[in-house]
């Protein structure tokens, strides 16, 4: 194993994975896509990850006021060859132009579980009781 290798995404994914984030936020805004459900919907962009070889880019979305993401991803996924070309003149710094993937986020649903499981009457309870490690 390289003592170069890290378990994260390297700065230039990261720097990408934000420039690609804002091309498509961007086209989103503008409306630039035809399909009625993505017209109708404001969809937060909350992350982009690069592959190591940017040739790859995941999108995690979030449609706002949405029960049902699953459609919202799957037009976004039809139309990601549209928006890729839609997307070309923001990243025309770059050899080669990513494929777009697109994905439900569901980080909010994951904080939001936590957090009601540290709101819950059995860990209130423990956090209760007297500070451990005082013994005398």
């Amino acid at each position: 194993m390289s003592r170069f290798a890290s378990s994260g995404p390297s700065q230039r994914q990261l720097r990408v994975g934000e420039q690609v984030r804002s091309a498509i936020t961007t086209v989103l805004q503008r409306g630039e896509i035809t399909d009625p459900l993505i017209e109708k919907t404001v969809i937060a962009i909350s992350e982009v990850r690069m592959s190591p070889d940017l040739k790859i880019a995941t999108a995690y979305i979030t449609p706002l006021g949405q029960v049902d993401h699953a459609s919202i991803v799957e037009a976004l996924n039809r139309n990601a060859r549209y928006i890729r070309k839609r997307v070309s003149p923001a990243l025309r710094q770059m050899k080669y132009m990513p494929d777009l993937r697109f994905r439900d986020d569901t980080s909010f649903e994951n904080y939001q579980r936590i957090d009601d499981l540290l709101r819950s009457p059995q860990v209130m309870q423990d956090l209760d009781g007297e500070p451990e490690g005082d013994v005398e």
